[in-house]
């Protein structure tokens, strides 16, 4: 990521509070934050708290700049564990730094910043949805069109050990969750190809 004297050196610097919350998951912000100097936790929050923590951050860090650079809402809420010092920058300003970049500059950052992203929503699935949610979730990203026959259906290209973990879940349970999704008629077959059934049922499963 491009240094803050790059980006925008006269960004407004703010000092905040520790315990303030700076980022909301998903919702996008007007600004891109910097964080000058103190330390930022990631996680989860329920109700005011972190309930489920990812990470922490020290300054100098960009906060979710990968958003930004996606034009996507944030992947996670961030906390001031200290009290720390931010720079603020105008998102349209923001973007028009990143427009200034050379074609091939850009398109490096934009894959930099989209495998940043998958990773972080792996992790933040983990944390707050159950085996059966994960399941749904992962099967539907990987569903295709089931050619003539219609529908969508997911061939299972990889082992269901590697599957498994992706999925932050042991391969039993992985099975165990396949037989019970299978048995509300959500996902039909076996092997190395499995039908979607009940798209919409997937969906509401994994909360998507």
């Amino acid at each position: 990521m491009l240094s803050l004297q790059v980006m925008d050196p006269q960004a407004e610097r703010r000092r905040v509070a520790a315990g303030t919350v700076l980022l909301k998951r998903g919702s996008t912000p007007s600004a891109v934050l910097h964080l000058e100097s103190g330390r930022v936790a990631l996680g989860l929050l329920e109700g005011d708290a972190l309930a489920h923590q990812l990470g922490e951050v020290q300054g100098p860090f960009w906060l979710e700049a990968t958003a930004a650079v996606l034009g996507l809402p944030s992947a996670v809420d961030a906390v001031a564990e200290t009290e720390v010092v931010l720079r603020r920058i105008p998102l349209a300003r923001f973007r028009q730094s990143l427009a200034a970049l050379t074609p091939a500059a850009r398109t490096v950052l934009h894959d930099v910043a989209l495998a940043h992203r998958r990773q972080t929503e792996l992790a933040v699935s983990r944390l707050a949805k159950d085996a059966e949610a994960r399941c749904a979730e992962w099967l539907l990203r990987h569903a295709k069109p089931a050619g003539d026959r219609g529908g969508l259906a997911v061939p299972l290209e990889q082992r269901k050990r590697l599957i498994a973990a992706q999925l932050g879940i042991a391969p039993e349970t992985l099975s165990r969750v396949l037989r019970q999704l299978r048995e509300r008629s959500l996902i039909s077959g076996t092997g190395r190809l499995l039908q979607v059934t009940d798209p919409g049922g997937l969906r509401a499963l994994a909360g998507v």
